[in-house]
């Protein structure tokens, strides 16, 4: 599915109605990278420092996530730090919305699956119940 919008809160929505689809075995991910500021990078070898912004944003997500803080990472333009450069454009973070909507259950804390950084870029992933 393309995204229909950029809001998170209608994304939310979406995911929400979504959510049967789960019961008949459809896997619904939401596919990007937890930062993407590709044009702020300096080093692009595989294995860079994480820049701060990079980094700030990626521990501020996590720790909304493990709150289950779906408000803070709806307002991530206004709260998290390193942004505009963690997400220049949104398209890399808000499919994170539909997942967290898509969710059997909102009080069910996400799972990092995948942590670390890639050319200076967070790629974490996480798993929702």
């Amino acid at each position: 599915m393309s995204m229909p919008t950029s809001d998170p809160g209608k994304l939310i929505a979406l995911g929400k109605r979504l959510q049967p689809l789960r019961d008949e075995g459809v896997l619904i991910i939401g596919s990007g990278f937890m930062t993407h500021g590709l044009r702020y990078l300096r080093d692009w070898s595989t294995d860079a420092v994480a820049p701060s912004w990079s980094s700030e944003f990626d521990t501020w997500a996590a720790e909304a996530l493990s709150r289950g803080d779906v408000d803070a990472l709806a307002n991530f333009k206004e709260l998290a730090p390193g942004m505009p450069y963690a997400h220049p454009t949104v398209e890399h973070f808000t499919p994170l919305f539909i997942t967290l909507g898509a969710a059997k259950s909102a009080d069910q804390v996400p799972q990092t699956l995948i942590d670390g950084f890639f050319m200076g870029l967070s790629k974490r992933s996480i798993l929702v119940a």
